[in-house]
């Protein structure tokens, strides 16, 4: 008799949002804007997708999800390569993953014709204060973010997953998850770019991904910076044919070894959209259950 109640609850207000909307059902959207930084001293794009209840229960607040991009990718690339809102929509109608909000920053572009690459600060480009300071803010003052640990995750790929990745181990007071998709965690000295010209781009974001190491982070705690690693709730995920895996298997044995939970996965596929856009049918379940654990 209950379960029969529920449903005709549920039906009697699907019916009712329709008779709102015209006999159409709200959707989720996607919308792009723009940001102007002082840090950087630019304008800086972000894409945002919003649940499709968003628009008819205004009152309601939204856990959010910080999706960074690979090299070379802009705020754009998660929703048009790897198909962010597809799987959103699918994911949160099955159940599997609860109404969020996914925010994706612009933290580059093609670094071959001169665009800045890099979340983390550098010479010419504070990336990682404007994210702080200016961006993170901006998102959860002009969108109806739950503003708080519990309800903020990150994640990223490539880069975008080494930059989620350090993110979360240097503000772990900011985020409850992290999940890591081929993850730049590290550069090791043969694979840098040796330049000391000022204005090579890539150089800069080479000396940067190695002195913010995800690896030497963990391998250079101590036991207080450990505490606040396992304040946060970790997953990585690597293609067994990705170049990336042996700095992403270090990490987690530095993290093992450490004794700081994490879930590691190296599944079937390489450094590839495809591989990234099947992370996302775990990656956004992972953050949920993050986000509603007490």
């Amino acid at each position: 008799m209950k379960r029969t109640y529920l449903i005709l609850a549920a039906l009697l207000a699907t019916l009712t949002v329709s008779a709102q909307f015209g006999g159409r059902m709200p959707q989720s959207r996607v919308e792009t804007k723009t940001i102007h930084s002082n840090v950087l001293n630019a304008e800086r794009a972000y894409t945002v997708f919003l649940p499709r209840s968003y628009d008819t229960d205004v009152n309601k607040k939204y856990p959010v999800l910080y999706l960074f991009h690979g090299m070379g990718g802009i705020n754009t690339s998660w929703f048009q390569d790897q198909r962010a809102k597809d799987v959103a929509d699918q994911l949160i109608a099955s159940g599997e993953a609860c109404e969020m909000i996914i925010v994706s920053p612009n933290a580059g572009g093609n670094i071959q014709q001169g665009d800045w690459n890099g979340y983390f600060d550098m010479p010419g480009w504070k990336y990682e204060t404007f994210f702080f300071t200016e961006f993170l803010p901006h998102i959860e003052s002009n969108y109806r973010v739950i503003g708080d640990k519990q309800h903020r995750a990150i994640a990223g790929l490539s880069m975008g997953g080494g930059g989620a990745t350090s993110y979360a181990q240097r503000h772990s007071d900011k985020f409850v998850a992290a999940y890591a998709m081929s993850a730049l965690m590290d550069i090791p000295g043969q694979g840098a770019v040796q330049s000391q010209r000022e204005d090579d781009k890539m150089a800069i974001l080479t000396r940067s991904v190695q002195e913010h190491s995800c690896v030497k982070y963990v391998t250079d705690a101590d036991d207080a910076r450990k505490a606040q690693l396992r304040s946060v709730r970790w997953f990585v995920d690597c293609g067994d044919d990705d170049f990336l895996l042996d700095a992403n298997i270090d990490f987690f044995r530095a993290m093992r070894a450490a004794q700081i939970p994490v879930e590691f996965r190296i599944r079937d596929g390489g450094h590839t959209n495809e591989y990234w856009h099947s992370a996302l049918y775990i990656c956004l379940p992972f953050v949920t259950r993050c986000f509603y654990v007490k």
